[in-house]
């Protein structure tokens, strides 16, 4: 955690994955996100993975450094207790419905300079799931080499959106500075998925060529890059971006003639272009395939560290956790006491600031630990009202 955003105040009133993420992002630099759930928890309360009791391991940790409210949002009072929360505070993020008691010109009534960050499925409020979304802008029917659509299991339109959430916030924050208003910004998952698609040139390129790009496995789109099996059974990627890597490839695996001959075979120069490499990864392929297929991967890994070559071998996710670079050694990662017992490395900011001290990640809340001094500090509420809000069952506190 870093002190970046002291002294903002936003209400949280969201599930799954997007929304919460971007409060989680606004937590880590410092704001105060106070989450807003359902008594007992929301849909994504108990989402998997889950410890052995049937705690949720996602929850805890995409709602680490916030607040929890508690409301019966079932009940007209526990709604009126939120739009209430939302005007006092003045930023609200939220994934719920852009209609209905938490629309944006509802709760801006007397505050007019509320911002409303909405995360949404599709713009005109259908739903969706980043699966779904993924499947529409085509990314399934580019990935794997068979005639079937393979869909990925990280939900990247999902975390992007919730990335993108944060930084609208904070733009819309400093449009208000400026003149003082306030407003609404929607953002639909589908745009975020069909923007990126435009921006990476990949809509350009189906509109200018006529024709979807092939299939290709583990070979990199217009690169040099693809796949390979060491000796000893090791299967890593290597990658090319630069002209210098292409030349140290070579050096380290002694292929200069060997590449020499393919150049001459076929009237072209590997040495400065990206473009010409992948066109001609047929004839290139095999003769990397010889080279790294004769040597260990320990062997290789040195050389290509030592050239600068950008190589990793697949390995598994508990593979990844034991890697003391990326967990044990990394300081974005803490420890921290989780509302579900377990015990494992804890998250926090993902940004380095040199020369400001990084703050231990802080766990999740218990689902309505701070209900009793959220409603005091932020509505002003005398302790004998929020004590009959609780015994009336509208106000959840942690048991």
């Amino acid at each position: 955690m870093y002190p970046l955003l002291t002294g903002l105040s936003v209400i949280e009133a969201s599930s799954f994955v997007a929304s919460p993420t971007c409060g989680l992002y606004l937590a880590q630099m410092g704001a105060e996100v106070i989450r807003v759930d359902q008594i007992g928890g929301g849909p994504d309360f108990h989402r998997w993975p889950i410890t052995p009791e049937g705690n949720s391991l996602y929850w805890e940790n995409l709602n680490r450094s916030k607040r929890s409210l508690a409301l019966d949002l079932g009940h007209a009072e526990g709604r009126e207790l939120l739009q209430a929360l939302v005007r006092a505070t003045g930023q609200f993020v939220t994934n719920f419905p852009a209609k209905g008691f938490l629309a944006h010109d509802t709760l801006a009534q007397g505050r007019p300079d509320l911002i409303t960050i909405r995360v949404m499925c599709w713009a005109d409020g259908s739903p969706a799931l980043d699966y779904t979304v993924n499947n529409a802008v085509g990314y399934p029917m580019m990935t794997g080499d068979g005639p079937d659509p393979v869909n990925h299991v990280l939900p990247g339109w999902d975390l992007l959106t919730g990335a993108y959430a944060a930084f609208a916030l904070l733009a819309a924050l400093r449009h208000r500075d400026a003149t003082g208003a306030g407003g609404e910004v929607r953002l639909p998952l589908s745009d975020v998925a069909i923007g990126t698609v435009a921006n990476l040139g990949s809509l350009a390129e189906v509109t200018t060529t006529g024709a979807d790009r092939p299939r290709l496995g583990n070979t990199v789109f217009g690169l040099f890059g693809r796949d390979f099996l060491t000796r000893d059974g090791v299967r890593t990627m290597i990658v090319v971006v630069t002209h210098r890597q292409w030349a140290n490839l070579i050096a380290a695996l002694g292929l200069g003639e060997a590449i020499a001959a393919i150049e001459t075979a076929r009237g072209v120069g590997f040495a400065t272009d990206d473009g010409l490499r992948y066109t001609h990864r047929d004839a290139l392929f095999p003769v990397f395939e010889a080279a790294i297929g004769a040597r260990d991967h320990a062997d290789l890994s040195a050389a290509f560290d030592a050239g600068g070559i950008v190589h990793s071998a697949y390995r598994s996710m508990h593979d990844a956790v034991a890697d003391p670079a990326l967990v044990a050694n990394n300081p974005i990662f803490g420890a921290a006491t989780n509302p579900s017992g377990a015990v494992y490395p804890a998250a926090g900011a993902f940004a380095t600031l040199p020369g400001i001290h990084r703050e231990a990640p802080r766990p999740a809340p218990r689902n309505g630990e701070h209900s009793e001094r959220v409603l005091s500090e932020r509505l002003g509420l005398a302790s004998g009202t929020i004590a009959h809000l609780i015994d009336s069952g509208i106000v959840g506190t942690a048991q």
